[in-house]
């Protein structure tokens, strides 16, 4: 008989927006929520059935909501990845596996791993010190790329090196207390960034997305439009290569693998993120099955549904307005919604600050063009403001 359990317990580290949208998803298959987050009025815990506020180095923390779930995941990767193979050990499951977070989280190891199974990255050293930095230069000629190992996201982490001058304060900038791990990568001239996203099920089973076209301001990503203005080769390329990575660790859940891609059309692989991802957005209006159902689907050991695009999409994010700190209001949202096919999600952050992820609005319709011009005059309407 091809029974499904009921109530099934899932624990999720991290109770930010990702957490908040898999939970949305989670919920339409009866199951049931605990969260593992810091903050108490953090965006998961108004829908989260139970939430333990501790701190996401708290080892018996993480062990209590082990204990009271079926499964474990988590919403981003700078997590005690020795921590999450003691659980796998116990008999806890752990998605995506502990063992691929490990390589993923070093951005040394991982690039190292992604070149040892043939696959396109730029080139990369790894450096210790101020001396290592100007010897490589020689090599890669000017501008390079400073990278912490561990710890980065949105641009943090990464130091531009445009000439020599500016090697010492790039590696006092990312390594103050010299106990940092560094490397070196060599500038890419791209002409797009893109991303695909990718889906791995327990049963081997592997869903791929349409790739997308990101555009970052600040290093924040700021719009994603899907399908990406590339050539078929490029997307191919950059589909099998995502495909590839599902493969490569053994990949259970969402990945997402974010390229550069050349003027000549060559796809090389920036960086990879083994959860759902803020480029994948697009997919809750944009596809058949959302990023964030998948993701439930294949930590649950179910299968996973169609990627395919219902029309082309674009996302773009929304941030606190500068200048703003402090109780958040949001302004414009009649406006927005009154826009055809638009579609606003807010996440429910208490706190606006500049530059923080507030939200996200979608618009997806028959024509690119016009997707693109009614999202932007909905962004164009939406503001989040402090009170005071």
């Amino acid at each position: 008989m091809n029974f499904y359990p009921l109530n099934q317990k899932i624990g999720i580290i991290g109770g930010g927006q990702l957490g908040k949208m898999m939970i949305l998803e989670a919920k339409k298959l009866g199951c049931h929520i605990t969260i593992l987050d810091p903050v108490k009025d953090c965006p998961a815990s108004s829908i989260c059935d139970e939430h333990i506020v501790a701190s996401f180095s708290d080892k018996n923390a993480i062990y209590s909501l082990a204990k009271k779930c079926d499964v474990i995941t988590y919403e981003f990767e700078h997590i005690d990845y020795a921590c999450l193979m003691e659980l796998e050990q116990l008999g806890h499951k752990v998605y995506p596996t502990p063992s691929s977070l490990k390589i993923i989280q070093n951005k040394f190891t991982q690039k190292t791993v992604l070149k040892e199974n043939n696959i396109n990255v730029p080139n990369f050293y790894l450096v210790q010190t101020i001396e290592d930095v100007k010897n490589i230069a020689k090599e890669f000629s000017y501008p390079i790329v400073l990278k912490s190992c561990t710890g980065g996201y949105d641009g943090k982490g990464n130091y531009i090196i445009k000439c020599e001058e500016d090697i010492e304060k790039g590696f006092n900038t990312l390594n103050p207390n010299l106990d940092t791990p560094l490397m070196v990568e060599k500038f890419v001239d791209f002409d797009m960034e893109v991303s695909v996203l990718a889906c791995g099920g327990l049963n081997n089973d592997i869903k791929v997305y349409p790739v997308g076209n990101n555009i970052h301001i600040d290093n924040i990503l700021h719009k994603t439009i899907v399908p990406a203005n590339i050539s078929e080769e490029s997307k191919q390329k950059a589909i099998n290569i995502a495909h590839n990575i599902i493969d490569i660790f053994n990949g259970v859940g969402m990945f997402c693998v974010e390229f550069f891609v050349t003027k000549d059309g060559e796809v090389l692989v920036n960086e990879i993120a083994p959860r759902p991802h803020n480029s994948g957005h697009y997919t809750i209006e944009g596809c058949v099955t959302s990023q964030f159902e998948n993701h439930i689907r294949a930590i649950l050991g179910l299968p996973l549904g169609n990627t395919s695009l219902l029309n082309p999409t674009v996302m773009i994010n929304l941030l606190g307005e500068e200048g703003h700190k402090g109780d958040a209001l949001v302004e414009g949202l009649i406006n927005a919604l009154n826009i055809e096919n638009v579609f606003v999600h807010i996440y429910g952050k208490k706190q606006t600050v500049a530059k923080r992820k507030m939200g996200h609005l979608t618009c997806s319709m028959q024509s690119l063009e016009q997707a693109e011009k009614n999202a932007i005059k909905a962004y164009n309407h939406i503001k989040f403001i402090s009170k005071s």
